[in-house]
């Protein structure tokens, strides 16, 4: 019997993976490339919503606990990937100035919001009532982190790459059996592919679509991430990466021409310079209704849990809410009320009764047809 099984390998399951990694734990890893959402994502870290200058959710804890995590992976498969990267939020009047002035008051936000202002001088970047910088940014490489890690639970045969079929799994008291692999638990870190899981589908993950274009632009000379109604990743060699879109409707990862004009026009009023669009792709990040993680075991079944519904924002997230998870599945730590999916047992027990109540008209129906 091994410790775990893991479905997933997306920054959620690699960070879980980590756990299980220091602390000598037996696992397998089944991925079957269904969710394209952390391969596809700018990987921005960032403690502060631009938008509306406020901090980003337990910011201060997810950055000392995430920024350690990827320099000890950095080191340990032998691959850079965290880069440094300043981001400067663009200002259109005044009145964004002053804001941005008021917020860097706050306790939450002084250490990150630099009250010096940065004057554009770059003719291509259309910024003339100036852009702030904020601190202790930077970005994720999280395709090359993806291939990375996946190369290096090939090389200890800890991988599957297929697809977990959900009604081959056995539930024994202390342990789950599926395929000929007995685990005493099995953690499901599917992104999106939530909505097809029988045990937690009843979670209200809705998912919501991004997509993002590569551009070619020779005259841009940005080495900054700009952030305006879009942003403006530089990703070397006249390269950067646009996006992002928001889309509650599509739920599919198929790049679409109405997110590609609703990108370039916003890009539009951010730049004044020729560029060639290259690539465009989509991914569905798993988005919660309430905004925080789903995280926890089954209501019924102890051996099952899941970790999922990182957001936007799964490079900072991804590490704390894997390590609380592991906490609470080894040393039965308390999880935070507000990441815990107990939040949603009358959502449970309402799908349960759904499920009966389907049954009971199914069985009164055949026995209907049979008389």
């Amino acid at each position: 019997m091994i410790d775990y099984i893991v479905v997933g390998l997306g920054l959620a399951g690699i960070a879980f993976c980590e756990e299980l990694e220091t602390a000598g734990k037996e696992f397998v890893v089944f991925e079957d490339d269904s969710q394209q959402s952390s391969t596809v994502a700018g990987g921005l870290y960032n403690p502060v919503i631009l938008k509306r200058f406020t901090p980003v959710w337990n910011a201060d804890e997810q950055l000392e606990i995430a920024m350690p995590f990827y320099k000890v992976l950095e080191k340990k498969l032998q691959t850079a990937f965290d880069e440094k990267l300043e981001v400067l939020r663009r200002f259109v009047d005044v009145e964004e100035q002053n804001m941005w002035f008021e917020a860097s008051d706050k306790p939450k936000l002084s250490k990150y919001l630099d009250t010096k202002l940065i004057t554009n001088t770059n003719k291509a970047i259309d910024a003339s009532f100036s852009l702030g910088r904020v601190k202790e940014t930077g970005r994720i490489f999280t395709g090359k982190l993806l291939k990375a890690y996946r190369e290096y639970l090939q090389n200890k045969n800890s991988l599957r790459i297929e697809n977990f079929q959900y009604d081959k799994l056995s539930i024994a008291d202390n342990s789950v059996t599926y395929q000929n692999i007995q685990a005493k638990k099995i953690v499901f870190c599917e992104g999106f592919g939530i909505k097809q899981n029988p045990f937690f589908s009843y979670l209200p993950l809705n998912g919501t679509k991004g997509e993002l274009l590569t551009i070619k632009a020779p005259n841009l000379k940005v080495d900054s991430v700009i952030k305006s109604s879009v942003f403006i990743i530089p990703m070397g060699n006249d390269i950067y990466r646009i996006g992002a879109t928001y889309n509650w409707e599509d739920k599919t990862n198929l790049p679409t021409e109405e997110a590609k004009n609703e990108l370039v026009e916003k890009l539009s009023k951010l730049i004044k310079c020729e560029y060639e669009i290259i690539d465009q792709v989509a991914g569905i990040r798993p988005t919660v209704a309430d905004r925080r993680p789903l995280i926890g075991t089954h209501p019924k079944h102890t051996q099952i849990a899941v970790l999922n519904g990182l957001g936007t924002r799964g490079v900072m997230i991804g590490p704390t809410v894997a390590k609380q998870l592991y906490n609470h599945l080894m040393h039965q730590a308390e999880l935070p009320d507000e990441i815990n999916i107990k939040r949603f047992e009358k959502r449970y027990r309402k799908s349960i009764a759904k499920e009966l109540d389907d049954k009971r008209r199914a069985e009164n129906a055949r026995r209907k047809q049979n008389s």
